[in-house]
């Protein structure tokens, strides 16, 4: 299944996340394949990193050998090279930003989060509602198929920002949206694992997307 990376691109008053999603598929004691997701790596840059910085790390990253090796796909029973995706939130950023991305090189996925229903794609760049990403998250956490690697050293601050989202439901519409419990609250490593998990999950989706090259 590959590698999803999610970035969450932080404004001046916001941290900008990181995290790697591995999407991974292993043969059971039944002889069913079984697929489940391992978060494998989250960062948080400091507040204020230059974003030429923070391209730069990103491009580091996405050419590292270990998102760009090989594996065993034991579905069809052979190896191949390993899928390394993308996922980027431009929301709050504008298109400077995407830039200095596809400055260096990079092919990725623009996300634009916002609060309706549906998923729709505007030029290339999907338009995602956020419960769907906070679902993508959620989801394969209650269910256990999202491991996260041991030693995680910002796993603890992860949880607390899964902790500090509150699930609000409008009764005649029955809207679902997300709020912070605190203003001084932050979502950021939340949403860089969940556009990675939605990557990893709506696998069928992401392979009509227009990336950006």
């Amino acid at each position: 299944m590959g590698f999803y990376v999610g970035l969450d691109l932080g404004q001046s008053a916001d941290y900008t996340a990181l995290a790697v999603i591995q999407g991974l598929k292993e043969m059971s004691a039944g002889g069913k394949i079984q697929s489940h997701l391992h978060l494998r790596h989250l960062e948080r840059y400091p507040l204020r990193t230059p974003y030429t910085q923070i391209a730069d790390g990103v491009a580091a990253l996405m050419r590292s050998e270990q998102l760009n090796g090989n594996e065993y796909d034991p579905s069809r029973r052979r190896t191949a090279k390993t899928r390394c995706e993308l996922l980027v939130d431009k929301t709050g950023v504008g298109a400077g930003v995407v830039d200095l991305l596809k400055a260096r090189g990079l092919h990725f996925t623009p996300i634009t989060i916002h609060g309706g229903e549906k998923v729709n794609n505007e030029r290339g760049t999907y338009n995602v509602p956020k419960k769907d990403l906070i679902a993508a998250l959620e989801v394969p956490f209650d269910t256990g198929t999202l491991k996260v690697a041991e030693g995680l050293e910002l796993w603890p601050s992860l949880k607390d920002e899964l902790l500090n989202f509150r699930r609000k439901q409008n009764s005649k519409t029955s809207h679902i949206s997300f709020e912070h419990w605190r203003e001084s609250d932050h979502d950021d490593q939340v949403l860089a694992c969940a556009m990675a998990c939605w990557g990893a999950m709506a696998r069928r989706g992401l392979r009509a997307m227009r990336v950006i090259r």
